[in-house]
């Protein structure tokens, strides 16, 4: 039994993993446990005011430690760094296409954007990067789903949004919007594009299915991004970026991370970047955040949580 969401994107997400399951185990059956979380339901607040991505997978967990699923398949970038006892991050699937991209109905790509165009996004990350860049656009909240989001902008209430480009791979729908563009200057967050397994701890049979869908340089990247969030403490929500790269120089392999805080405004921007070999990467993601904490990342982020969303603040009492 696979926990998911109930959201087009999830479901895609669940089904694909459960026809994975049943290719490899032909004797199995998987069925699905659809749930409705926090987070899919709260559409009228940034996801930062009510908590962060978290809300995505409580309940999926809680079902769960209620024993009534076996495992659970989120997009790994909703997930906390805190997994909680009795549940397992058991396996990460080969990580696809991680760009952010730019949809719009009216102009061809972000440098077309006029003074002052509306830009639709939810994400603080995005919301930095793209006003370090264009600090002249004016940035509104996005919230609801993918299919929601595109009616929006459809409708005119964006000039522009931006969203993640894998998602709307997954489900073909950028065959409907007139100027798309990759944005290659964005850094990511952490597990962007790859799909994270999660799993009763002690079901050691679960665990054996599982790992077989785990793609290890995946693993090993998503784990120092997640290292570094855990370590510099910035929970999902925060305008922090941080990706992980497996390079080879001189017929050897190594893990080269890149990272960046700042405000939501897109200013007070630190950027730090950091390679080790993969033999000895396990503590990279740490090394690379305790070094930025001694360059001022903590206050960065303490200041960018108070003036985020700030309009919207009176409604966290």
């Amino acid at each position: 039994m696979i926990a998911t969401r109930a959201s087009n994107l999830a479901l895609w997400q669940a089904y694909h993993i459960k026809e994975r399951i049943e290719t490899a185990c032909p004797n199995l059956t998987v069925t699905l446990n659809e749930i409705t979380s926090r987070g899919d339901k709260i559409l009228d607040k940034p996801l930062a005011l009510v908590g962060g991505k978290g809300h995505f997978t409580k309940e999926l967990e809680d079902e769960m430690l209620a024993g009534n699923a076996h495992l659970a398949v989120h997009s790994l970038k909703d997930v906390p760094t805190y997994i909680p006892e009795g549940l397992e991050l058991c396996a990460i699937t080969e990580r696809q296409d991680q760009s952010d991209v730019f949809l719009s109905h009216t102009y061809e790509c972000l440098d077309a954007l006029p003074q002052g165009a509306v830009v639709g996004t939810t994400s603080l990350r995005r919301r930095m990067q793209l006003l370090e860049k264009r600090p002249d656009l004016k940035v509104k909240d996005l919230r609801g789903n993918v299919n929601t989001r595109l009616r929006k902008l459809k409708e005119g209430e964006y000039d522009a949004i931006i969203l993640a480009y894998i998602g709307l791979q997954r489900l073909d729908l950028l065959k409907d919007i007139p100027y798309v563009e990759k944005l290659a200057f964005f850094i990511p967050p952490m597990g962007q594009a790859a799909l994270g397994i999660e799993i009763v701890a002690d079901n050691s049979r679960v665990r054996e299915i599982v790992m077989a869908l785990n793609h290890e340089e995946t693993f090993l990247c998503t784990r120092v991004e997640r290292d570094f969030v855990s370590k510099i403490g910035a929970g999902c929500s925060a305008p922090v970026a941080v990706n992980a790269v497996i390079k080879e120089r001189d017929g050897a392999k190594e893990i080269a991370v890149h990272a960046m805080v700042g405000y939501p405004d897109g200013t007070h921007i630190l950027h730090e970047t950091m390679t080790a070999s993969i033999e000895d990467a396990s503590s990279l993601g740490t090394l690379l955040a305790e070094k930025m904490v001694e360059n001022g990342a903590l206050d960065i982020l303490k200041s960018a949580e108070k003036i985020a969303f700030k309009d919207e603040m009176p409604e966290r009492m």
